[in-house]
């Protein structure tokens, strides 16, 4: 699905997204990544829903954001609640849905300026 938001100039946008893979400003990705406005992190993790560990979501902690988005895939999984530890300590806002929701979300708000990460699951 192509996503029509109007694009900050040198701000990371979703501009698509579908069955294994989401663009971002026109350029596809097929691996799990971590998406700010200002950078890219490839392969944030090379774990799959299953086998996430509380050293990828230190490192989602560490990141410039207030708020942080989880895309966990086509359907919407919640991780347990040891994983999501470092999120809590470091007191940052916590959304989970799916990979689509994920990317709608972050346009939205990266649009209106607010300092947002999402980490996507996408094997």
């Amino acid at each position: 699905m192509k996503l029509q938001l109007e694009r900050s100039d040198g701000l990371n946008t979703f501009t698509a997204y579908g069955e294994g893979y989401v663009s971002v400003n026109g350029v596809r990705h097929h691996r799990n990544l971590a998406v700010l406005p200002d950078r890219l992190l490839p392969d944030w993790t090379q774990a799959t829903f299953e086998t996430l560990r509380v050293a990828d979501f230190e490192l989602l902690a560490s990141l410039d954001a207030e708020i942080v988005l989880l895309g966990t895939g086509r359907q919407l999984r919640f991780p347990s609640p040891e994983l999501l530890r470092p999120l809590l300590q470091a007191q940052k806002g916590l959304e989970v849905m799916d990979v689509p929701a994920a990317c709608r979300t972050y346009n939205i708000l990266m649009a209106e300026g607010r300092k947002v990460a999402v980490g996507l699951l996408l094997l």
